[in-house]
């Protein structure tokens, strides 16, 4: 079994993915590959698999229209959030979550730099909230004590190592077993489960409106974030 990942101070650590997880690549990808293509974006449908093959890719062609996306349309900077991410995963950090974002985003050859600084202005902009920021695709080589990813490649993976993972739903996941989150209320709920089963503090319960919204705080917030980044 996973030792799992404390954080430095013995906080419980939730590694969090990124695409279609916190931001909404598939409609961010949409937009860019309808432009390309002109074509409708109401035409390419939400029902994908992995390599978006509905859409009439083959891997070879989704990889080439990823990474035009990501260094000419600065896809990975201007992709929308999912719906509660940032005020889920504030309420989270508040109550001692040590956020642990772990991304497989340098797909691109010799676009590192660009996928690096888009994620990190992203991340900023849409406020949230992380500790540690990794970039790797081997993601069992990054402890936590759980999870929250929808690939179905990492999930079989990291599971395999005897990690704790919340599948978050997609349509090219839904053969997976549970536990498993549509949204990021679904999410907070089993992280608090899990932080209380570690044995863990949890304060409880958790506002889910919030009493002090992530955006005013970052806006008077000295330097941005309060949260500290390795």
């Amino acid at each position: 079994m996973s030792s799992g990942g404390a954080g430095s101070d013995g906080a419980f650590v939730l590694g969090v993915d990124l695409d279609n997880v916190c931001a909404d690549y598939t409609a961010g990808f949409r937009s860019a590959v309808a432009d390309y293509e002109g074509v409708d974006p109401a035409t390419l449908t939400d029902e994908v698999s992995w390599d978006y093959g509905e859409w009439g890719l083959d891997r070879e062609r989704f990889l080439a229209h990823h990474t035009r996306a990501v260094t000419e349309d600065h896809l990975f900077a201007t992709m929308p959030t999912v719906p509660g991410a940032s005020e889920a995963m504030w309420r989270l950090s508040d109550a001692g979550v040590w956020i642990r974002i772990i991304t497989h985003r340098l797909v691109a050859n010799w676009a590192h730099a660009t996928a690096v600084a888009d994620t990190v202005r992203w991340l900023d902009e849409q406020r949230i909230p992380y500790r540690d920021l990794c970039f790797l695709g081997a993601k069992p080589q990054v402890g936590a004590d759980l999870y929250v990813e929808d690939a179905p490649h990492n999930v079989e993976a990291l599971r395999a190592s005897g990690n704790r993972v919340v599948v978050f739903d997609q349509p090219y996941n839904r053969h997976l077993a549970a536990p498993r989150a549509s949204d990021w209320v679904r999410v907070e709920s089993l992280v608090a489960e899990a932080v209380v089963a570690s044995g863990r503090a949890f304060p409880a319960p958790l506002p889910l409106d919030g009493l002090d919204p992530a955006g005013d705080r970052l806006e008077g917030a000295s330097g941005g974030s309060p949260e500290p980044r390795g």
